[in-house]
Formats: C-alpha cells, structure tokens, sequence
C-alpha cells in the first residue's frame, strides 16, 4: 500500500488539513497538463485524449527523454479491472507505433509543432532514431481500492509489467489549494522490476543503484577538482547535464574520463545543482565552489544562465585514483552520455574487484 500523506499547519496549535471535495479527476488532468512535472520529472506531454485504432481514447500520453512513451490514464469512477484492462489494451496498441504515427499524433495535438523541435527544447537532446522501444503505464487516482493495488503488484513483482499507480490528496487552507502525490511501487523498484523482466529477453537487468559517468575534461571541468571536493559535474549546454538528473541520493557512480579509463567510485549525496549552488567545507567554512582554487579555470562560465550553466553532483568517494592511475580493461561499457543506467554486470564486476569494493 502507498504511503498515507497528512498535511498541518504549523502554528500555536498544529492544524491538520482535511482533504479537499474538489473535482478531484478534472482540476488534476488540467494540472497535469500545465504542468507534467507534478506527475514525475523529465516527461513531455505528447497530447490528451489520444484516439486509438479502435476507437478508445488514452487520457494522457507523454515522452521519456529516452524517448520512450508513457501512458497516463485516470481512473475516475471506473472498476479495478476496468481501468487495468483498458491500460493493457492501451498498452497493446501504443507498442506498435512507428515513429512516423507518433509523430503526426504530437503535431495534430500541438497546432502542427514538429515533434523533433519540441523533444529538442524540453530535453536539449536530439530526438533518438529509434523511439518506442518501450513503454510505462500509470493509473492516476485520488484514491485507490486494495483489488486495483493487488493487480498492479501482481503484474510488476511477477510478470514485470511496467504498470504503477499515482494517487494524489487535495488540500485547501485559508483559500489555497495544495497538491501532495505518493507512488503505489517506489518508481525506482518498478524500474528495476521491469530491468529484470527485459533481462529474461537476452538484456543485462539494471540493479536499481550503479550508474556510469563520462567525465570529459576540458576547461569546464577537471578530474583533480572532482576529486578533492567530492563531486562530479557536467553542463555548457543541456545535452551535458540533463542526464545528471537521473542520479539520486544513495545511487553509486562509477567515474570513466574518456580515452582514458575509470578513475572512481562514488555514492551520490545530493541531488544535480548548478555551480553557482555547489559549496564545500572550507577549515569549518561552507564556501561556495567558485571561490575555492580550482584546476578547470572557467568552471564559471555562464554560471548565470541555467541551460548552459556546468552543474554539480555531490558524491563521497568509496574510492578515487588520479588520472595517471585511470583503468581499462577490453569489454568496459563506455558512452557519450555523462550519465546512464550501468547495467554491465562485467564492468561492475571488474571495476569492484579493482577498487576494492565490498560487492
């Protein structure tokens, strides 16, 4: 079951909010609209109200940045196995789009907008040659019967289907309305869920926890900074430091500089922020980064601006070696990305050994 979320106001004598008896299903799909992010980050919105083949319509379909697709469907008054089938039979149906049909859908449903220049703007990535490759489902809902939780459970823990279930409470205090969201699965283990499943199919599964970073040196970013204050970084356009996002406090990162080799590993402490937010402690002093001397001698610029700006990641090094002791061996993963899922058992293996890691 989801965690219940209650909400007081602070004051002589805490207050706790009721729920709200607002049209629950109705001011969320708007909000949704505006604004995907409530839902979950790094989603841009394709359309509502998609029209299947087969005459159905599909309340909400959005885009990864990966460029997968994600169903995002209402429950509203329908029965559990109503709005779990009608997600599968979408599923069904969403699965065979080329590129080409969901191209066209996103242009009739954003006045003619190409789809490339839209992905572009909301990721700073290039759309990729092959999208689709797969899919989520999320079942929105203010509330949720245990029948609906039992089916969504069963289907990701057993089959690996990648199905899950928002819920959302409705607040109102002193004329304000307030939104508060919680998960059914943990994204992260509905993630590694469906990894596991795929693996089944001649894929590696994703541990849920080790991602690859690619350190490209330059005058933005240097190993020796990274190092000596615990963090890594990437930026000077948004393609650089989108993915950075990805990482999360606990999640361990394993350090590759390109042409070079692997030169660390590390757990992520805080989440992606830029530059000009990064600080360090300095002889009992929090000091932010850009006063401290530093080997990358323009890690600031466009420090102002927060498309281009460098953005940092702040890490505690299980193990960091200077560059001249970098490591290589034949089979290594290894991309251009700064960072993505590593799911190279090899790697993770060989690279554990060769720092010393416990697992």
């Amino acid at each position: 079951m989801p965690v219940e979320i209650g909400l007081w106001r602070l004051g002589d004598s805490p207050k706790k909010l009721a729920i709200s008896t607002l049209d629950a299903e109705c001011v969320l799909e708007n909000a949704l609209e505006k604004d995907l992010s409530i839902l979950a980050g790094g989603l841009m919105l394709v359309g509502r109200q998609i029209a299947t083949s087969y005459g159905k319509f599909i309340d909400m379909l959005a885009m990864t940045a990966s460029g997968d697709l994600v169903v995002i469907e209402l429950k509203r008054s329908r029965t559990p196995r109503e709005v779990v089938a009608q997600l599968l039979d979408y599923a069904s149906w969403v699965e065979t789009l080329s590129y080409e049909e969901i191209a066209n859908i996103f242009s009739d449903k954003n006045s003619g907008r190409k789809l490339e220049e839209a992905f572009d703007d909301t990721f700073g990535l290039s759309l990729p040659e092959q999208i689709n490759n797969s899919h989520e489902l999320i079942v929105v809902a203010s509330e949720l019967d245990l029948s609906t939780e039992r089916i969504i459970n069963y289907l990701s823990e057993n089959y690996g289907v990648p199905v899950n279930a928002v819920f959302f409470r409705f607040y109102r205090d002193d004329g304000r309305d307030y939104l508060a969201r919680t998960w059914l699965i943990d994204p992260k283990d509905a993630e590694r869920k469906v990894s596991q499943s795929k693996a089944k199919k001649g894929g590696e599964p994703w541990n849920g926890r080790d991602f690859y970073i690619s350190l490209g040196e330059c005058e933005y970013r240097n190993w020796e900074d990274c190092r000596k204050y615990g963090f890594i970084s990437g930026g000077q356009g948004k393609w650089y430091s989108q993915t950075l996002k990805l990482l999360f406090p606990g999640s361990r990162v394993f350090v590759n500089i390109p042409a070079t080799g692997y030169v660390g590993v590390g757990v992520v402490k805080e989440a992606a922020v830029p530059v000009s937010e990064f600080t360090v402690i300095h002889e009992g002093n929090q000091i932010p980064i850009l006063k401290m001397p530093l080997q990358a001698p323009q890690m600031n610029k466009n420090s102002e601006d927060p498309v281009l700006s460098e953005y940092l990641v702040r890490v505690d090094w299980l193990k960091a070696v200077p560059k001249s002791e970098a490591y290589w061996e034949k089979g290594f993963f290894a991309l251009q990305h700064t960072a993505c899922r590593l799911t190279s058992s090899f790697t993770i293996e060989r690279l554990s050994q060769h720092f010393g890691l416990d697992d």
